[in-house]
């Protein structure tokens, strides 16, 4: 490929020095960390509003050992390799991933694929932000919507869906680091909230099967695997766009370490013991997540803590409406386009919160591993058969790696209710991360890998 036909996207990429960099706990863990101290994450991994999931099925000490189990798993299957990828490059993953789905294959994987699949995180976001407001100001029976809470729509919540979406859309195409600078110091608010709402429910957690009573340990072990690592299946992904800012392994190792296993341990642990001590204090409890819980077990602060927990959305909204911009801009136009498609993608965020679509997180979890579990699995096997480094850019689409992500996501959505092949539980998420894995390696040792494009200037980065 001649240097005149490398895509725009590659052409302008620029590796992090190392002189630019810092230790883990400046960078990666911190980011980490926020990502699961945002309620969406911990919010219904107990149960739903119609009732328990996970906590119906197992025990609360099977639900805990489950999060430890499903944090190092997250960091060893989905993140390690696209950060080790970042770290000794500086590049990000539509970089990295160049090599593994082609030049220009890259412009769809994982390119403008993460930013629309930002456009489904972003309904969330605002699901979530519009939902706390409402029940934080006494407002709860005008939080519902067609398709979540309450089943009928309310201008009220559309309302305040619409003008929390819009505002933090235009704030993350425009102003993301003013946010970027409070969100800094706001996971320290997140933290003692989580610890106050589990010391007010500690009390009244007289047995270890409140509300679940045991009997399905194993299903409700991976049900718990399965939300978490769908919910960070993208995150893993960008820990390449994270680790370009460390130093060395050790940075990538400790980061994970801190940012994401005792991360999901700590803040998903203190959900559950939450949800539980609710149902301990109120038998007749019918909505099993955590911000239901909150009200029930501290009855003077539960809508305050509401309120805060819906200022902490305001980072991962501005976030995701950054990258939606970021990736569809990049991939698409230039840099003149950010605004109009940021605005475009959080409308499409704004319609699905408003109308509830966003509002039932174990599929939508499922949805989300299974369309990147491949995308890792292949990257995975191109890091592995390529001697533990980044080859560089391949040409043109990427045979392995598209197959290995058709594949891989066909293997991930067979537990989801539109498909109902497997029960819900089933860890899927995983089984398409192998599939991704296992069918690259046999196409690109069937010689189907393309070739590598010679691109001067991230030479150094694929050395």
């Amino acid at each position: 490929m001649a240097n005149g036909s490398i895509p725009p996207y590659l052409a302008a990429a620029a590796p992090n020095p190392l002189g630019n960099r810092a230790p883990w706990f400046k960078n990666t863990a911190q980011s980490y960390a926020g990502i699961f101290l945002w309620i969406a994450f911990f919010d219904q991994l107990g149960g739903t509003a119609a009732g328990p999931a996970a906590l119906g099925m197992a025990r609360l000490s099977t639900c805990l050992l489950a999060l430890v189990c499903a944090g190092a798993l997250s960091m060893v299957l989905f993140y390690l390799v696209p950060g080790l990828l970042g770290m000794q490059t500086g590049l990000p993953l539509y970089i990295v991933g160049s090599s593994t789905f082609g030049t220009k294959g890259g412009y769809f994987l994982p390119g403008i694929f993460m930013g629309l699949l930002q456009i489904g995180w972003y309904s969330v976001a605002t699901y979530y932000a519009a939902q706390l407001v409402l029940r934080g100001v006494g407002q709860a029976h005008l939080a519902t919507s067609p398709f979540g809470t309450g089943g009928q729509f309310s201008a009220v919540f559309a309302l305040t869906a619409v003008v929390w979406g819009y505002v933090f859309a235009f704030l993350g195409a425009k102003g993301i680091d003013y946010v970027a600078r409070i969100a800094t110091c706001f996971p320290l608010v997140i933290i003692a909230m989580l610890v106050i709402g589990a010391l007010s429910a500690a009390g009244s957690s007289r047995a270890d099967t409140i509300p679940g009573d045991g009997t399905m340990t194993v299903p409700g072990f991976l049900l718990i695997v399965q939300m978490v690592i769908g919910f960070f299946a993208t995150a893993g992904a960008v820990g390449a766009d994270f680790c370009a800012n460390n130093r060395n392994t050790r940075d990538v190792w400790l980061g994970g370490i801190v940012g994401i296993w005792l991360a999901i341990a700590l803040a998903g642990g203190l959900a559950l013991i939450t949800v539980v001590g609710a149902v301990g204090k109120d038998p007749n409890m019918t909505d099993y997540t955590y911000s239901a819980a909150l009200p029930v077990v501290n009855p003077t602060l539960g809508k305050v803590m509401l309120l805060l927990f819906a200022i902490g959305s305001m980072a991962p909204a501005c976030f995701c409406s950054f990258i939606i911009g970021n990736s569809l801009s990049t991939m698409l136009g230039s840099a003149r386009t950010r605004v109009p498609l940021t605005l475009g993608g959080a409308t499409i965020g704004i319609v699905l919160a408003a109308l509830g679509v966003a509002g039932n997180l174990a599929p939508f979890f499922a949805l989300i591993g299974a369309s990147f579990g491949p995308v890792v699995g292949a990257m995975i096997a191109d890091y592995w058969l390529s001697g533990c480094k980044w080859p560089g850019p391949r040409e043109g689409v990427s045979i392995p790696g598209y197959a290995a992500w058709v594949i891989g996501f066909a293997v991930g959505v067979l537990n989801h209710p539109w498909i109902g092949v497997l029960p819900g539980w089933h860890t899927t998420s995983i089984y398409s991360l192998i599939m991704g894995f296992v069918v690259y390696v046999v196409l690109a040792k069937a010689g189907l890998e393309g070739r590598v494009v010679d691109v001067p200037h991230l030479k150094a980065a694929a050395s």
